[in-house]
C-alpha cells in the first residue's frame, strides 16, 4: 500500500463534525507498506520494520479496520495481521491510513466483501484511507474522503527527509487553527493550478505550484524543518514542502539522476534521519497471493 504527498493541501474552517474542510491532490509514491491477513483463532495485530512506536492493539487503525470489515460482513474478526512498515511512522504521508486501506482490501478477500463495498469503509475510518484504495493522483474534497481521479503525464521523482520525531496530525491542525485565529492567511482552496500543472506534465510547472496550508503549523512545531527545506533548495531541488502534516520533507527533482544526486546530497549534510527516494504516480492497494 502506498505513502501519499499532498501537491496540494488547502485546509478551510473547521466542521460542526470537528473536522476540516479539505481541498486537497493526492499523489501515491512508491513507498510501501504491507500488510499480510491470515485467518486466525483470534483477531492480532504484529509489527515489522520501522515501526516504533505504533500501537499493535484497537488503537492502531489497521485492527479497527478489520472489526469494521468483519462486522460488515456478518463474521468474526479472527485474522492475523502482520504489517511490514517502511512508510515513515507520524510523518505526514499517510502510513497508518495505507496500512487500514490494506487491511480493508485484504480482510474483504478473506471474507468475500466486494471491492465496491470498501470505499464506503474506508471513510468511515478516516479521512486520509480512501486514497490508498485508489492510488494515482487524485482531487479530494470533504474530509479527503470523496475523490476524483486526476489525470497527468508524466512521472514524478522525489527525495523524502525522513525526521528523527513525528508531529500529531491533530496537533497540526490545532496550531494552524491558532494561527488563523491571530491573522494568518486565508485557506488555499482552489487546487486549479495543481490540476492544470499535472496536464501540462513538467515538473517544473508542478514545483512551481507546490502548496501545503498546513506548512506554517509544522514549521511552527518543528522549526528545524526549515533548514532541511533551505538544504534541499540548495543542492538543487526544484522544489521543496512539508508533506501533510510534517515532518517529512518531499523535494521535487527533475528525473530520476537528480533525485538520486540529491538524496546522497542531503544525507551527507545530515539534516534528518534518512532520505528516501521515490517516484509518483504509482497504483493503490495491490493484492498479491
Amino acid at each position: 500500500m502506498p505513502a501519499k504527498v499532498n501537491l496540494h493541501l488547502g485546509v478551510g474552517p473547521e466542521r460542526l463534525d470537528g473536522f476540516h474542510e479539505l481541498v486537497t491532490i493526492f499523489h501515491a509514491v512508491d513507498l510501501f507498506d504491507e500488510v499480510v491477513a491470515t485467518s486466525a483463532p483470534a483477531l492480532s495485530l504484529t509489527l515489522r520494520g520501522n515501526a516504533d512506536g505504533v500501537p499493535d492493539d484497537a488503537q492502531n487503525l489497521a485492527w479497527r479496520a478489520a472489526v469494521l470489515v468483519a462486522s460488515h460482513a456478518g463474521v468474526s474478526p479472527d485474522v492475523a495481521l502482520e504489517i511490514t512498515k517502511a512508510i515513515p511512522v507520524a510523518g505526514g504521508m499517510a502510513g497508518g491510513s495505507a496500512d487500514a486501506a490494506a487491511t480493508l482490501v485484504a480482510c474483504a478477500s478473506l471474507w468475500d466483501v466486494p471491492s465496491s463495498d470498501l470505499p464506503a469503509l474506508a471513510a468511515e475510518l478516516g479521512s486520509d484511507v480512501a486514497f490508498p484504495l485508489l492510488g494515482g493522483t487524485a482531487l479530494g474534497t470533504g474530509r479527503g474522503e470523496i475523490l476524483r481521479p486526476v489525470p497527468m503525464t508524466q512521472t514524478l521523482h522525489w527525495v523524502f527527509v525522513l525526521a528523527d520525531h513525528g508531529i500529531s496530525t491533530a496537533e497540526a491542525f490545532r496550531e494552524l487553527d491558532q494561527q488563523r485565529a491571530a491573522g494568518a492567511a486565508a485557506p488555499a482552496l482552489d487546487a486549479a493550478p495543481m490540476t492544470a500543472a499535472l496536464r501540462d506534465g513538467s515538473p517544473q510547472a508542478v514545483a512551481a505550484v507546490l502548496h501545503n496550508d498546513l506548512q506554517p503549523a509544522a514549521l511552527a512545531l518543528a522549526p528545524a524543518l526549515r533548514r532541511t527545506l533551505d538544504a534541499g533548495h540548495e543542492h538543487g531541488a526544484l522544489a521543496g514542502i512539508v508533506s501533510g502534516s510534517g515532518p517529512t520533507c518531499a523535494f521535487l527533482c527533475a528525473d530520476a539522476d537528480d533525485a538520486a544526486k540529491l538524496a546522497a546530497a542531503l544525507d551527507a549534510d545530515g539534516v534528518g534521519r534518512a532520505t528516501r527516494v521515490a517516484s509518483g504516480p504509482t497504483p493503490g492497494a495491490t493484492r498479491v497471493g
